[in-house]
């Protein structure tokens, strides 16, 4: 499984369960990456949404609160998820938030990508710095896009043998 997210200054990645950021050349880089393959999420992530389920993709979302329209299937436990993502290419699923899903299941990850944004989004969630991390490395980093007022770089992390 590999993750991608993006971070503020500060490994921010959220502010009221909502994006601090629109950036459209984020949201192109998210889509074309995890289209035709797994997004795995948590419950809140799922809905903040305003759409529901994210179209062409496999959405799997861990909760224990919501009942599933078809469209995603729910998972109730860490366990549950595990079992399920089994069925799956692992080079095709994405975790895709929230934090303490980030938190918890970022040491399963072969690779993470990040988005870095270079602004502070005044966040109220983060996610470990992974420039500090004992378990990832970088291991590719963009030049600098301008885009939305915003300057960002793709970077890549991957895990760490």
């Amino acid at each position: 499984m590999k993750a991608i997210l993006h971070v503020d200054q500060k490994w921010g990645i959220g502010r009221d369960n909502a994006l601090m950021f629109r950036i459209p050349a984020d949201m192109k880089f998210f889509r074309e990456t995890t289209t035709g393959g797994v997004v795995v999420m948590g419950g809140n992530t799922f809905r903040s949404f305003p759409n529901g389920a994210l179209k062409n993709r496999t959405n799997i979302v861990l909760s224990n609160s919501l009942v599933s329209d078809g469209s995603f299937t729910v998972v109730k436990s860490e366990d549950e998820l595990s079992e399920e993502l089994k069925k799956y290419d692992s080079d095709r699923t994405y975790l895709i938030g929230g934090a303490s899903l980030y938190r918890k299941f970022f040491p399963m990850c072969s690779e993470i990508l990040v988005t870095k944004v270079e602004a502070n989004g005044n966040a109220d969630t983060f996610v470990d710095n992974l420039d500090e991390s004992d378990s990832f490395v970088l291991t590719s980093e963009s030049d600098p896009v301008e885009t939305n007022g915003y300057t960002i770089r793709f970077c890549t992390y991957k895990k760490i043998s």
